[in-house]
């Protein structure tokens, strides 16, 4: 457990690990060879990061807030209770699930490298790994947070989560006012990625029904 979030936008002067310049080199090698479709990789990366894998997370959440039950048994043993949904695998081996609340506010980042939950969340975003985050996070969450469009009151306790190889974390976000009567499947359509991070609220679906 640590401190919290950082810079939504990269550093533009940071210097990129020696795994992303291999993996550029090879991607720079597969499309000149014709190998690789450029247009096709960034909308499979983009799919991969912003739909699918966040979906089985919002999946989990919805459960929570509907399923005491549920909710208990994720928060005892994330792992387990996630892998009921049968989400699991690499990058999920040790999940613990942390709850927002109104007194507490949560938030995910991996000081060392980027560690991150990809079974519920998909692909890290490019500002999750970058290391103006990954610092800025622990020496000053709020402000982050508040870069980032989210304000807390001063009152609210902010915990930040620090994910390593052995223990990632996800956020179980606080459930909107107005959501009583909606179903598990329309709850799970207003959970978002950054909620599950913890730099973002669930937002309240619109009045006249959309999310």
């Amino acid at each position: 457990m640590s401190q919290h979030h950082a810079d939504h936008a990269p550093d533009q002067t940071e210097v990129p690990s020696e795994p992303a310049l291999r993996v550029k080199a090879l991607e720079s090698l597969l499309v000149e060879k014709g190998l690789v479709d450029p247009a096709a990789l960034d909308v499979l990366v983009e799919t991969y990061e912003h739909r699918v894998g966040p979906r089985n997370g919002a999946q989990v959440v919805a459960r929570a807030w509907v399923d005491p039950a549920y909710k208990q048994r994720l928060l005892a043993d994330g792992t387990a209770a996630i892998a009921e949904f049968g989400f699991a695998g690499s990058q999920g081996e040790k999940l613990t699930v942390v709850e927002n609340t109104p007194a507490v506010h949560n938030v995910i980042v991996c000081t060392l490298c980027s560690c991150y939950p990809w079974p519920v969340l998909g692909l890290p975003p490019t500002w999750y790994k970058s290391s103006a985050y990954r610092s800025r996070t622990v020496m000053d969450p709020r402000g982050v947070l508040r870069e980032l469009g989210l304000a807390l009151p001063d009152d609210v306790e902010v915990r930040v989560w620090d994910s390593n190889a052995a223990s990632r974390y996800l956020v179980l976000p606080e459930r909107p006012p107005g959501t009583e009567s909606m179903s598990e499947a329309d709850l799970a359509l207003l959970v978002t990625r950054d909620a599950m991070i913890g730099v973002a609220k669930v937002a309240a679906p619109r009045v006249g029904g959309g999310a």
